[in-house]
């Protein structure tokens, strides 16, 4: 990928596929913040990066070539080409087509699995602002110092050794309520090997989605989020109660179980179920199709 390098920033010129606002809005990842229309401060791998674009370029703020080169085109999923990907959905059914067509700056990131995990746990039941702000808190509290803009502080996602420290009341102190223990038996299970986060990747689907589900508190949805965006499993459909009504106006005009859904987006969609969930439900939630 050529870029150019100007102050300590990294310039991608007419770079398609790539939309700032998509690819943090989607509701894959939930350590960012809108400064304004197309820039945003994100916080990623220990590193805080502040994403622009507009003028047919993106700029990458306050970075350097190598932490471009093996954090950021990785985290951004640069190197793979999403127009071949958008063409197979685009071409199954018309109502991909103007998913696609609305958002098609949507690129799939690629997170650690274990801040994945525990954003997800934390998720449940909870709407994307509620997230956010316990996620900062956490990071806060049980994660080490990274740097500071515009006099705002900013703190790592807590290691697994980290949030081993903290008790359930703990947890509770900081208002995650129904989910500290299911934070606790995370960190137990995987600081212990007793769930394998590493092994997701190359695991059968169903053997690494029982993976996951040996934690409290993790079920399908969940784990299906965790290898899709942890992991790179992208033959995977995250169902949750909106995608389900989402997948029933468009596909089944009646109540339908998540099990048949997930059979037809095996079915329809094959290896590439994940990138197809996520431009349905995001241009879906944009659009309120599917809400009661």
């Amino acid at each position: 990928m050529e870029y150019i390098v100007e102050n300590n920033n990294i310039l991608v010129n007419d770079y398609l596929d790539f939309d700032i606002e998509h690819i943090l809005e989607c509701g894959q990842c939930f350590r960012f913040y809108k400064k304004s229309d197309k820039d945003y401060l994100l916080i990623a791998y220990d590193k805080i990066l502040r994403v622009t674009q507009g003028d047919n370029k993106i700029i990458f703020h306050n970075t350097n070539t190598n932490d471009f080169d093996t954090i950021w085109t990785n985290y951004f999923d640069l190197g793979r080409d999403y127009g071949d990907i958008k063409k197979v959905l685009s071409d199954i059914d018309g109502h991909l087509h103007k998913a696609v067509s609305e958002k098609g700056g949507i690129r799939i990131l690629q997170q650690d699995t274990w801040e994945t995990l525990i954003s997800f746990i934390i998720s449940q039941n909870k709407n994307i602002t509620h997230i956010k702000i316990l996620i900062e808190e956490l990071s806060k509290k049980y994660g080490t110092y990274i740097g500071e803009e515009d006099n705002v502080k900013y703190y790592s996602f807590p290691t697994i050794e980290q949030l081993s420290a903290a008790s359930e009341q703990d947890l509770r102190d900081l208002k995650v309520g129904f989910r500290a223990p299911y934070i606790v038996d995370a960190c137990r299970k995987v600081f212990n090997n007793e769930v394998d986060l590493v092994g997701l990747a190359s695991m059968k689907i169903e053997e690494a989605k029982n993976e996951l589900m040996k934690i409290k508190g993790v079920g399908p949805k969940v784990a299906d989020c965790v290898l899709l965006f942890g992991a790179k499993r992208y033959e995977v459909f995250p169902t949750d109660v909106w995608v389900k009504r989402i997948m029933e106006h468009y596909y089944f005009n009646k109540d339908t179980k998540i099990k048949a859904i997930h059979e037809f987006a095996v079915e329809q969609y094959g290896t590439l179920a994940g990138f197809a969930q996520q431009f349905l439900f995001y241009y879906a939630r944009d659009f309120k199709i599917g809400k009661k």
